[in-house]
Formats: structure tokens, C-alpha cells, sequence
């Protein structure tokens, strides 16, 4: 089994780091890795059958150390559903970040916000999702070994872990947001017709990542929190332009506040908040 092979090279290669959290960091957000103490880097090219993101902004590498005093495994870039690899490869990481020892993945993106009064530089904690992405990672032939056919997604963004990083923006000054955000297949940027239709089902951020990593952590039992870090108004709601580059630099811009918040947020985990019974 890739993942096995796969979990099994990450603790070869960070020798007494068992990782209890896996994080994945968005477009422009990879410097939240430099704050891992004791870090090992494994480049995805080197883990067999990770994903191998062709989008700038996303290194392409597993950062595994101590952040927060938790062992975690960041992974340091995404790949897309509109990059056309499909999803094995993302299901291959996922669950190598299970079997490794995870029983937590903190899901960072960057986004678009829907609300006029959350706009650039904000923060948004994900309570629920839409995917419109027009394909499930969960498509194809079930691996019982990982977790049942059709599991639910009640509650797929952990209320009790949303709870704690609500609690520790507030305790550390930071204004966080809560919304739901809709993945949108890309690559091209939304129309202002389709912003229209997203607000009106109910979302209240919208980007092109995300939901299928929640969805495959889920399926095999990871509890999951999400921050995106809001980086334009959607199109049609705001002034300028939106485009790639304009998306990696406002990530980049509030980088430091989302490390300030999952620094805490990590520093808040205890025992009581593992993994269910």
C-alpha cells in the first residue's frame, strides 16, 4: 500500500517525531513552516506517491518538527483538482499523515470572501463546506481499511476544535471570521454571476482547494479545523483586479497572523482533545 510505504519513509526519515497534527498550508502561506523547531524536510518528490504541486506558491515538501510544543507534519503546498493529476495522490498524503501518527489536520487555504464585512487580511474559520469541484476524492473503489462507503460529513469541520481556535483569537487579539467556504473547480477566477449564485447557496468564501482534504480525513477518521486567510473580496463585490498574484501576496501579507493563531491553537491541545472514543 503507497501510504504505508509512504508513512513508513516520514518516520524513517524523522527519527523520534511522531506526529500528532498535520497541517496543510495554502497558496503564499508556506512560511509558516519556518517556525517548525528541529525540522526535517522531505521534498514530495521523495515520498512515495505524494502529490508534486505545479502552482506557484506551493514548495512541494513535508516539514516535520515541533510547532506550538506539538509534533506535526506540515505539509508545505497542496496540489489542485484543476491541475488534472486527480485525487490518488492527495488520498495517498492524507493517509500517510494518518498511519505516521495524525489524529488532527489543520486545513489553511487562501480565499475569496463572499461578505463585504470580512475582507482582505481577515481570517475565517471554515464551520462547514459546499463542493462544487463536480468530483469526490472518495470516487472509485473503497478502501475498507481506511474507513467506510459513505461516510457522513456531519459535523466534518470538528466543532470542539473550531471552538479552541476561536477561543485562542480571541485570547491573542485576533478577529477571526466564521464561514462556510464553497471549493470552486478553477483555474480561471469566478464570475461575478457565479459570486451572485455562491451567496445565495449559502457560502461565505469561496477558493479552489480544500474541501477534498477534508473529505479524505474524514473517511479515515481525522478530526479536522480549517483557517483561510481572506485575500480578496469575491469578484463584482469589490475594487481592482483578482488574480494569482495579487492572491500570493495578501496570503503572504496576513501569513504571520495565521502562524500567530495556529501557534496558539496547538498550544491549546491537550490530551482531552484527541482523537474521539
Amino acid at each position: 500500500m503507497t501510504a504505508a510505504r509512504a508513512a513508513a519513509e516520514i518516520l524513517h526519515r524523522a527519527p523520534g517525531v511522531k506526529p500528532r497534527v498535520g497541517i496543510v498550508l495554502g497558496s503564499g502561506l508556506g512560511g509558516v513552516a519556518d517556525r517548525i523547531a528541529d525540522a526535517v524536510a522531505i521534498p514530495y518528490t521523495e515520498l512515495p506517491g505524494f502529490p508534486v504541486p505545479s502552482v506557484e506558491g506551493h514548495t512541494g515538501r513535508l516539514v516535520l518538527g515541533t510547532l506550538g510544543g506539538q509534533p506535526v507534519a506540515c505539509m508545505q503546498g497542496r496540489v489542485h483538482a484543476y491541475e488534472g493529476a486527480g485525487f490518488d495522490t492527495l488520498k495517498t498524503a492524507i493517509r500517510a499523515l494518518k498511519l505516521a501518527g495524525c489524529d488532527i489536520l489543520a486545513l489553511t487555504c487562501a480565499a475569496g470572501s463572499l461578505q463585504l464585512d470580512v475582507g482582505p487580511g481577515c481570517l475565517m474559520a471554515i464551520s462547514d463546506h459546499i463542493n462544487m469541484l463536480g468530483a469526490n476524492p472518495l470516487t472509485g473503489p473503497n478502501d475498507d481499511s481506511f474507513g467506510l462507503r459513505f461516510p457522513s460529513m456531519t459535523d466534518a469541520w470538528d466543532p470542539a476544535l473550531r471552538a479552541l481556535l476561536k477561543a485562542k483569537a480571541a485570547a491573542i487579539g485576533i478577529d477571526l471570521a466564521e464561514g462556510v467556504y464553497v471549493a470552486y473547480p478553477g483555474p480561471s477566477f469566478e464570475t461575478p454571476a457565479e459570486v451572485r449564485m455562491l451567496k445565495l447557496l449559502g457560502a461565505d468564501a469561496v477558493g479552489m482547494s480544500t474541501v477534498p482534504e477534508c473529505i479524505i480525513a474524514r473517511h479515515c477518521g481525522l478530526r479536522v479545523v480549517g483557517c483561510a486567510v481572506i485575500t480578496n473580496l469575491g469578484v463584482g463585490l469589490g475594487d481592482g483586479p483578482v488574480d494569482h498574484d495579487q492572491t500570493l501576496r495578501a496570503a503572504s501579507a496576513a501569513a504571520s497572523e495565521l502562524e500567530r493563531l495556529l501557534v496558539g491553537f496547538l498550544e491549546g491541545l491537550h490530551e482531552k482533545d484527541g482523537p474521539r472514543p
